[in-house]
């Protein structure tokens, strides 16, 4: 960080901190991106905002954790998170079972850059932080290198169940139903989507509607408690996903089995998901296990298929025919390419296309914990988990870590000791200087 000594304090230390977490903010290389980067920091975070997310414990704890670290009695915590929430830099998550409420600070990915566009009213500059965050994402792949650039990644696609067979469908589970996940979730409020907003800001929307990001479970009840999106029912969440199928939009959702806390309603021009693959060629989505299926008897070349396919996983191959002076054209597929969404079928007015089960299936993660613990052994950051917590660490929170852990390949568990030796000497030997 020495290129940014110029930076006060208070936002050096905030990047140390989010350096801890499973998802950071990366300096870019690029000048542009760079000042974007710089200047984004400072509309999120005033320099008390930044001191007090800076000793926020990398863990989610309870007000009387948080106001420890923050070396606080609970009272003036309290008064001093309420803005933070507020302002999606921090996230309260009332949990049913224990009737506790937890604190965590919210990362860049799926967190503070996604809020502060979703919200009705302008507690942001949002022309101002719109075009910083389009410097900043676009002008350079780092922040895409570091959201997506590993095995893990936040999102993962979710096939339109219209589409497969009746023969496929009892095989189908709960977890890979979009419509399923909607109806089961205790809690459901819808948005305005972060990209599309972020691309009208752009000039460079689509005509696709605005107000079709659904959150599910514990993030809805939190997102509707502070204002960055409507609360609705279960049925009006349904027609949601049902309208954005129809409109030719691919369901993304949270990449766990268990409580995803979201489903974006997305196309391939807005959506940064999409473009990282796109753009950048990352595998920025887990697919969701299924492949395109093309009855040729059926087909007639016409090109719908290859048009609608949001990632580019579908080409005309033309094809001799006997006795024919012009070569038919047929769609082939790049499996490795494709996610599975099922665009392609939808856009079919033959229904020469049907969604039917991959032989190599996507590894998702059980739930949000096992997610977290992946993307830190990958990025290397799995040392604050047990290391950073302090005197917040408790049992039930490190209990859930080890359960992930034992649950990971067993790659992943070698990398994931690997990390925590190494920090252990690390800290030991600096606690032997001082």
């Amino acid at each position: 960080m020495g290129h940014l000594n110029h930076l006060k304090d208070e936002y050096r230390e905030l990047l140390t901190r989010l350096d801890g977490g499973q998802v950071t903010l990366p300096i870019p290389s690029d000048p542009e991106a760079r000042a974007a980067f710089e200047e984004l920091l400072q509309i999120y975070f005033s320099p008390e905002e930044a001191r007090i997310a800076s000793r926020m414990p990398t863990i989610p704890g309870s007000i009387s954790d948080v106001a420890r670290a923050l070396g606080m009695d609970d009272d003036e915590a309290l008064r001093k998170l309420e803005p933070l929430c507020d302002k999606g830099l921090v996230l309260d998550i009332h949990d049913a079972t224990s009737s506790k409420t937890y604190y965590l600070l919210a990362p860049p990915v799926v967190g503070f850059f996604e809020f502060s566009l979703m919200r009705a009213h302008d507690m942001y500059p949002k022309a101002q932080l719109a075009e910083r965050l389009n410097r900043y994402l676009h002008h350079d792949r780092t922040f895409a290198d570091e959201v997506f650039g590993n095995d893990t990644v936040p999102g993962r696609a979710l096939v339109n169940e219209a589409l497969i067979g009746e023969e496929e469908l009892p095989e189908v589970l709960d977890w890979q139903r979009a419509t399923q996940l909607v109806k089961s979730a205790s809690h459901v409020t819808v948005a305005a989507c972060f990209c599309r907003h972020l691309a009208e800001h752009a000039n460079r929307a689509c005509d696709a509607p605005s107000e079709v990001c659904l959150s599910l479970g514990d993030a809805a009840e939190f997102l509707a408690r502070r204002g960055f999106g409507r609360a609705i029912t279960n049925e009006e969440g349904l027609e949601i996903l049902h309208k954005s199928r129809a409109g030719g939009l691919v369901q993304i959702a949270d990449n766990v089995r268990k409580n995803p806390a979201f489903i974006c309603n997305c196309c391939s021009c807005c959506c940064e998901q999409l473009r990282a693959i796109n753009t950048y060629d990352l595998d920025a989505i887990n697919p969701s296990g299924f492949l395109p299926l093309v009855d040729k008897s059926r087909c007639h070349g016409c090109g719908r298929c290859a048009r609608a396919c949001p990632v580019g996983a579908i080409t005309l191959t033309p094809r001799r025919e006997v006795a024919k002076s012009r070569a038919a054209l047929e769609p082939t597929l790049d499996a490795e390419r494709c996610i599975g969404c099922g665009l392609c079928g939808v856009a079919c007015k033959r229904d020469a296309i049907h969604m039917h089960a991959s032989d190599e299936k996507p590894e998702v993660p059980v739930n949000a914990m096992e997610r977290v613990v992946r993307m830190a052994i990958e990025r290397g950051r799995l040392g604050p988990l047990f290391f950073g917590a302090g005197n917040t660490q408790t049992p039930r929170f490190l209990n859930r870590v080890l359960q992930a852990l034992c649950q990971l390949p067993l790659s992943q568990r070698l990398a994931a000791n690997s990390q925590l030796r190494s920090r252990f000497v690390k800290q030991l030997m600096a606690r032997t200087k001082g």
